[in-house]
């Protein structure tokens, strides 16, 4: 089974972001993204497979060791080869070493074929629409569209969690970080 650590913002960003989502779904443009059921996020590290019960403790105390960090969204971004639309962060060192010391700290889990989500290679973003299964027209209305109402934003990150990569997203533990 596939896993990831994910970082969340706090709600009020949470709720724009899903904002914007939600209005792809609502112009018909594309629902795929709403179908995984998953909260607005950067996802900081996937593995191929976790002890779940030995993860969340490792959560646990990485938690307790690491604070809320600003969250800056100040632009928007696709892939293209997947047809993904996401929010970019402004990237900072605070994000960079969370990521890193994250690795470090769940070292023994297997990262492989999950080279983009490894340190030095993390390209953070928080999807805002999959499209790959709509139609090529419908990817660019939708890029327009988010184009149109996306404005920049500010919050923080407030928690982390454990998710097992199913359809949908299974949230399986999340932490608040210190204060």
């Amino acid at each position: 089974m596939q896993y990831a650590i994910e970082l969340y913002f706090d709600e009020e960003t949470e709720k724009k972001l899903f904002h914007l989502s939600k209005r792809v779904a609502d112009e018909k443009l594309s629902t795929k993204f709403l179908e995984w059921k998953t909260r607005p996020h950067l996802t900081l590290a996937c593995f191929n497979d976790v002890d779940e019960v030995g993860c969340i403790q490792q959560l646990k105390s990485f938690a307790l060791t690491h604070k809320k960090i600003p969250a800056y969204l100040g632009s928007v971004g696709m892939f293209n080869d997947t047809r993904t639309i996401f929010a970019s962060p402004v990237m900072n060192a605070d994000m960079y070493q969370l990521q890193r010391e994250l690795h470090e700290c769940l070292k023994d889990f297997d990262t492989t074929g999950w080279e983009w989500y490894c340190p030095d290679r993390w390209v953070p973003h928080c999807t805002l629409a999959l499209m790959m299964e709509d139609a090529e027209d419908n990817f660019y209305r939708a890029s327009d569209l988010i184009l149109h109402e996306f404005s920049k934003m500010s919050g923080e990150f407030v928690s982390i969690g454990l998710v097992k990569i199913t359809f949908p997203v299974k949230e399986i533990y999340t932490i608040e970080l210190e204060h």
